[in-house]
């Protein structure tokens, strides 16, 4: 069985060595091409080109690099066709995947799965009907996506979500973290600003202010950030004034598995988390760590996004929860005056989200078999072979 895959950035590229590394437990005879990062490559492929030519994100990113993405995405799906694959899956990036499964369907009736259903039950519905034109099956991380994505006429199949796989600290990682850090007993505050420059830029002033006046009544308090590499700078400045420095780690310098090992112990061992809307609320989720979320954007994207969006929360732990457990500010109240009274609430009591945490992993899929084994049963019954 020859299987061709599609990542363009390191979330699919994770997801798709877990896929194909569950493929080839249940059908060692397997082969792969494709577009790969390195955990992809790690399992056995041979990339077509370098996947980080497909990470780009908004339009001021893409339009320099429209010409090239257009002639990679011809190559891609002439190399699809070359192949004459069981099965074609691309992973996430829809942007390019979906162009890549359009131009190969139109040549040829190759099955089409693709992994990570968009988010039509946030905003733009009609991503369902126009993906349905060209894709046979859906690969969903959140259990209640199945429904939105069957109605447009696609199967789809909730094989859970890769953060129930993922690592957490042990306790006595959480204990030598505290020690290294000179933490003792203090009230640990974990700060997450996102990971792209604009988001830090728009975030760290306002968590800031909330450091800062939540210190004033709780002097013992300590902030940890872990930083990603290229916005450590950032961080860095943006902190080089407060009272009390916080513990910033830095991966640059590190080795890659010591500053994972970190992180781990730095979500564990916080008391609460200030965080950037995302995936990261399963994150802390999965270590057991209360949150509060906030996020803005600028004036145009907040103005356009706030009338095309379709649910009263965007945190997942709130979603799939079917709570509301966890405080959120986003837009015009991400302000500290509002968040910082939430984050002492939630420090005051810690356990009044436990039970919407410990509900989302349930639903996630902790307990049963890893995400990238059921994927790999999810696609093996699409093709008939399980």
């Amino acid at each position: 069985m020859t299987v061709f895959l599609i990542a363009g950035e390191a979330s699919g590229d994770r997801l798709g060595a877990a896929l194909m590394a569950g493929l080839k437990t249940l059908h060692p005879e397997v082969t792969f091409q494709g577009v790969a990062g390195p955990q992809m490559q790690a399992e056995g492929m041979e990339s077509l080109f370098a996947m980080e030519e497909l990470s780009v994100m908004g339009l001021a990113e893409i339009l320099p690099k429209y010409r090239h993405l257009k002639r990679r995405i011809a190559q891609t799906a002439q190399a699809v066709l070359d192949a004459r694959p069981d099965v074609l899956i691309t992973i996430d990036s829809p942007d390019f995947c979906l162009r890549v499964a359009r131009q190969v369907k139109a040549v040829r009736q190759v099955r089409c799965v693709h992994y990570v259903a968009p988010t039509v039950w946030a905003w733009r519905p009609g991503r369902a009907d126009k993906m349905a034109q060209v894709i046979d099956q859906v690969l969903a991380l959140f259990p209640f996506e199945p429904p939105y994505m069957e109605a447009a006429g696609m199967r789809c199949d909730f094989v859970g979500h890769p953060v129930v796989a993922e690592p957490v600290a042990t306790d006595a990682q959480v204990r030598a973290f505290r020690a290294e850090h000179g933490l003792g007993d203090a009230p640990l505050l974990l700060l997450l600003p996102g990971s792209r420059r604009g988001e830090v830029g728009r975030l760290m002033p306002v968590f800031s202010q909330v450091c800062a006046q939540l210190r004033q009544a709780r002097t013992q308090m300590r902030v940890v950030i872990p930083a990603v590499a290229h916005v450590a700078p950032m961080i860095e400045q943006a902190t080089a004034g407060w009272e009390g420095p916080p513990i910033v780690l830095d991966p640059r310098g590190a080795a890659p598995g010591a500053f994972a090992a970190q992180k781990r112990a730095a979500f564990a061992a916080a008391n609460v988390a200030l965080a950037a809307s995302g995936t990261v609320s399963l994150e802390l989720a999965a270590n057991g760590t209360p949150m509060v979320i906030a996020y803005d954007m600028n004036w145009l994207s907040r103005q356009i996004i706030s009338r095309m969006v379709r649910v009263d929360t965007v945190t997942l732990v709130n979603l799939v929860s079917e709570t509301r457990a966890v405080p959120e500010f986003i837009g015009a109240r991400c302000r500290a005056d509002l968040i910082t009274p939430a984050v002492a609430g939630v420090l005051d009591a810690p356990d009044a989200q436990r039970a919407a945490m410990d509900l989302t992993m349930e639903r996630l899929g902790r307990g049963q078999a890893a995400p990238g084994l059921r994927a790999a049963e999810a696609v093996l019954s699409g093709l008939g072979l399980a």
